[in-house]
C-alpha cells in the first residue's frame, strides 16, 4: 500500500500537468500579407471585408498597430521572435541557429502545443530555402514547427506560389507577367485557395487532437501581384474610391524609393503616378485581392465555427506590413512613412470584454508573441522586446506605447503625436501628426528640441 500511494503521488503532478497542457487554449494565428488597414472595421467603407469586419466586431481592433519593419522577412522576424532583428527580408535564415527553441512556435511547441504553419507565414511559404524554396534541409525555423506545409498546386513549388497568377503562371521575368489580373475562376485558380484548403484539412485534423493547436495560416493576398478571382472585382468595378492623400513626392532627405518592386512588372508603358486612370484601375485590384484575402478568412473562421472551437481559441489577424497606393509617390512598401508600417491587427480571445469595440493605444507586432502567451497562461520567454497587450484587451481605453521600427540605414519612432526618422548619415525627418500637413512637412529644423527629444528616445531603444 505504501508503494501504491509513493506511485501515485509521483503521478499526481505529471498528470496534473497533462491536463493542464489539454485545457490550454489553442491558437489561431492568421497572417496577411501587404495588408493596409484599410478594412470597413478600420473605418474605411468602399473596402468590402464582411469576415474581418465580423471577427472585428466579435474582437478587439488594434487601429494603431504598427509592424518594426517595412518589408516582410524583418517583419515577421518580429512576429514570430518576438525580439528586434536584420532589416532585410532574410532575417530567419540569418538568424535560424540562434533562435532554435526560442521563437514563437517553438516556445509553444514546448509547452505542449502541436504547432502547425500552412502559407506563408515565416517570409518563404512553408518555410524552406533552396532555388524553388522546396529544400528541406534548409529551414527558416529548425524544430519550430510539427508541420510547415506549402501546397503548391500548378505553380510547381513555394516560389513559384508566392508570385502566381492564375492556373499555374510562375513569375520568371516579372517584365513578363501582368501586374494585375481578374481571373473568372474559382478560389483555388490561385494559391491562396489551395493554402485555405489545406489550412482546413489541418484545422479538421488538429480538432481529434488530445493536444492543443497553435495554427499559423499565411494568406499571400494582396501581395503582388493583384491577381484575384473575378468574382471579388464586381464589388469595385463601379466604384467611387476616395482621392489618394499627399500623392506627391517628397523633398528632401527621406527613405521615398522609386517603386521597383512594383515598377518591374508588365505596366503596359503606363505610371500610375502620371496616369490617374491607371492608378485607379490599380487601387481597385488591389481592393480585389483584400476582398479575396477576407474570404479566405471566413473560410477559417466558418471551420473554427463548424469545429465549435471558437470558444476555445484565440485568434489574431495580422497584417505583416502597410503598402502605399501613390501616397508619396509610392507603389509598394520599404518605406518608413505611415502608409508602410501600420497594418491592421485584430485579437479575440474567449472571456474578451467589450467585444467589438476598437482601440486606439498604440501597439507594436513585438507585443503579439507575450500577449498570447499570456492569453494561453504560459509563462513567455525571457528577454522579448515587446510587452503584452491584455491590459488593453481588457480596457480598449488604456493607453499604448510608441512603436519603433527601422530599415537599411534609417529607423523611426512614432508616439501618439509625431513621427521622427533618423538617417545613419544624421539627417532628421520630424512629422507632427497633429496637423494636417502630417508626414509631408519635415519640422526637424524648424523644432530641434522636439527633434533631440524623439532622437534621444529612439536611441535608447533601438542601441
Amino acid at each position: 500500500m505504501n508503494k501504491f500511494i509513493f506511485l501515485l503521488a509521483m503521478l499526481c503532478p505529471l498528470m496534473s500537468t497533462a491536463n493542464d497542457v489539454k485545457k490550454r487554449p489553442n491558437v489561431l494565428l492568421i497572417c496577411i500579407d501587404d495588408l493596409r488597414p484599410e478594412l470597413k472595421c478600420f473605418g474605411v467603407d468602399y473596402i468590402h471585408s464582411p469576415n474581418i469586419d465580423g471577427l472585428a466586431a466579435r474582437g478587439r481592433a488594434f487601429h494603431r498597430h504598427y509592424v518594426q519593419a517595412p518589408t516582410c522577412g524583418a517583419s515577421r522576424y518580429t512576429l514570430l521572435t518576438g525580439r528586434y532583428g536584420p532589416a532585410g527580408n532574410g532575417a530567419l535564415f540569418q538568424q535560424r541557429e540562434a533562435l532554435k527553441g526560442r521563437s514563437f512556435p517553438s516556445w509553444f511547441r514546448a509547452q505542449g502545443y502541436t504547432t502547425v504553419s500552412v502559407g506563408k507565414v515565416s517570409h518563404h511559404p512553408g518555410g524552406r530555402g533552396g532555388a524553388d524554396w522546396d529544400d528541406a534541409a534548409q529551414l527558416e525555423m529548425p524544430g519550430a514547427w510539427t508541420r510547415h506545409l506549402l501546397p503548391a498546386g500548378p505553380w510547381k513549388h513555394p516560389r513559384g506560389a508566392m508570385h502566381g497568377l492564375a492556373n499555374g503562371e510562375i513569375r520568371g521575368n516579372a517584365k513578363g507577367m501582368d501586374l494585375f489580373q481578374s481571373f473568372d475562376g474559382p478560389d483555388t485558380a490561385y494559391p491562396d485557395g489551395l493554402i485555405t484548403d489545406e489550412a482546413l484539412k489541418q484545422m479538421n485534423n488538429l480538432a481529434k487532437d488530445s493536444k492543443p493547436f497553435f495554427l499559423a495560416v499565411g494568406i499571400i493576398r494582396p501581395h503582388l501581384p493583384f491577381g484575384a478571382p473575378v468574382k471579388y472585382m464586381k464589388h469595385y468595378r463601379d466604384a467611387k474610391l476616395p482621392a489618394t492623400a499627399h500623392p506627391q513626392k517628397p523633398s528632401g532627405k527621406t527613405t521615398w524609393h522609386g517603386s521597383g518592386e512594383f515598377m518591374k512588372y508588365n505596366r503596359w508603358k503606363r505610371n500610375p503616378n502620371t496616369d490617374a486612370a491607371f492608378a485607379l484601375e490599380v487601387r481597385k485590384h488591389y481592393a480585389a485581392c483584400v476582398t479575396y484575402a477576407d474570404a479566405m478568412v471566413g473560410r477559417l473562421l466558418a471551420r473554427l465555427d463548424e469545429l465549435k472551437l471558437r470558444d476555445n481559441t484565440v485568434i489574431v489577424l495580422w497584417g505583416d506590413h502597410g503598402w502605399h497606393l501613390g501616397e508619396h509617390a509610392i507603389w509598394g512598401k520599404h518605406a518608413l512613412f505611415e502608409e508602410s508600417l501600420r497594418s491592421p491587427l485584430i485579437i479575440s480571445h474567449p472571456g474578451l470584454t467589450a467585444r467589438g469595440k476598437p482601440t486606439q493605444a498604440m501597439v507594436e507586432t513585438l507585443d503579439i508573441f507575450p500577449t498570447v502567451c499570456d492569453l494561453t497562461g504560459l509563462k513567455p520567454p525571457a528577454n522579448l522586446n515587446g510587452q503584452s497587450l491584455v491590459g488593453i484587451l481588457k480596457n480598449p481605453n488604456a493607453k499604448g506605447h510608441p512603436a519603433f521600427a527601422y530599415k537599411g540605414g534609417a529607423q523611426t519612432i512614432r508616439t501618439a503625436t509625431h513621427r521622427l526618422i533618423a538617417h545613419r548619415g544624421g539627417e532628421l525627418e520630424l512629422y507632427d501628426h497633429t496637423t494636417p500637413a502630417a508626414e509631408t512637412q519635415n519640422l526637424a529644423k524648424t523644432q530641434p528640441q522636439k527633434a533631440a527629444e524623439l532622437l534621444k528616445q529612439l536611441r535608447a531603444r533601438l542601441k
